[in-house]
């Protein structure tokens, strides 16, 4: 799996199959957020099997899906709520984990600086910094 750490909370990753959340569970994931949404893709798997997935192997499960470039106040909101919920480690994915990443740095913002956030996220190898006017108004 490819895996980003971005805290010690929290990571990313591209797409997970249902098959592969056992393995999450296996190491050490208390919890899955999916920023994806429903057929994003053909051939990707829906939310509530990977849900299915999750519940099965006794992980958390929650879908905050972001449609690329559609950021919204709720969403990030639900994401925000669902790290101080859900029980970690977290594993957040969507296609690439970018979206994912992207909601880290806005909820990162305003303890990082939009910097911080986006140099965080760079060293973990994310590239959120064409959300750089949005962590900056968080940051602020």
């Amino acid at each position: 799996m490819d895996i980003k750490q971005l805290d010690d909370t929290l990571s990313v990753r591209g797409q997970i199959a249902p098959a592969e959340v056992a393995e999450a569970a296996a190491m050490g994931f208390r919890s899955i957020i999916c920023n994806r949404p429903d057929g994003e893709q053909p051939g990707q798997p829906a939310a509530e099997e990977v849900a299915a997935a999750a519940q099965e192997a006794g992980v958390e499960f929650r879908h905050i899906p972001i449609v690329p470039g559609q950021l919204t106040p709720d969403k990030i909101e639900a994401f925000e709520a669902a790290l101080t919920e859900m029980p970690g480690p977290i594993l957040a994915f969507c296609r690439t984990g970018t979206r994912s990443a992207m909601l880290w740095g806005l909820h990162k913002a305003p303890e990082l600086g939009a910097d911080g956030a986006i140099q965080a996220a760079a060293d973990a190898g994310c590239d959120i910094a064409q959300a750089r006017p949005l962590i900056e108004q968080r940051a602020s």
